[in-house]
């Protein structure tokens, strides 16, 4: 305790309105890339468990490809080797967003697809026989249903996202890291900068988990 009150701990205050614009990247491009991420899981998570072949493999290839692999080397690949095929250079904010929606599409297709399976096979049959379509009754009985078991683990998923964002600094998206990295490397304070993103973290992730337990309560009800 004594050598922690040897830092300048009132010296961080000068450098929140960097850190908060850190904040501000690492939620924008959890926001946006889960987002994205979401839609790319719904059509993937159903292409799981589709009866067409090419569909089936398809996604289960994307799947197993992106977490079969570190969220790092995707960023990296992203950034500085696929611009080397498309000829064009993205954004670092655009890659950056592109890695969360691809990574967290993957895991959210199994959330999908786990949620999906898990409803009643009955479901399907009762609303056939009151003459809606497969697609009308996925839409209208299947889809609700799951929809609402997907929430917690969506939740958590969207947790996850968050913090791998801390990982996207190596791409330059300036993210609380990326802006941690910079203070700290110039003024020489890594112990106090580097605490206070790790508090910025914490504080976000305990608010989404309370967010998470409150949510899960009113649909236990």
């Amino acid at each position: 305790m004594h050598a922690l009150a040897n830092f300048n701990w009132a010296g961080v205050i000068e450098f929140l309105p960097a850190l908060g614009i850190g904040l501000y990247y690492t939620l924008l491009v959890s926001v946006i890339g889960i987002g994205i991420g979401f839609v790319i899981g719904a059509f993937v998570g159903l292409g799981r468990i589709s009866k067409i072949k090419p569909l089936y493999w398809l996604a289960t290839v994307y799947v197993e490809l992106i977490r079969g692999t570190p969220v790092l080397v995707q960023a990296i690949w992203i950034y500085f080797a696929l611009p080397l095929i498309i000829n064009y250079t993205l954004p670092s904010l655009v890659a950056g967003i592109i890695v969360i929606a691809l990574n967290s599409g993957a895991y959210i297709a199994e959330i999908v697809r786990g949620a999906v399976q898990s409803v009643d096979k009955g479901q399907m049959e009762a609303g056939r026989s009151l003459g809606m379509g497969k697609h009308t009754t996925m839409l209208n009985v299947i889809w609700p249903q799951a929809f609402r078991r997907m929430i917690p683990p969506l939740g958590n998923q969207f947790i996850i996202s968050i913090k791998d964002t801390s990982l996207l600094s190596v791409i330059l998206v300036p993210e609380l890291i990326f802006q941690g990295r910079m203070i700290a490397a110039s003024h020489f304070n890594a112990v106090e900068i580097y605490t206070t993103v790790a508090v910025f973290y914490l504080v976000i992730t305990l608010t989404l988990s309370k967010v998470l337990s409150i949510v899960e309560k009113r649909l236990d009800r």
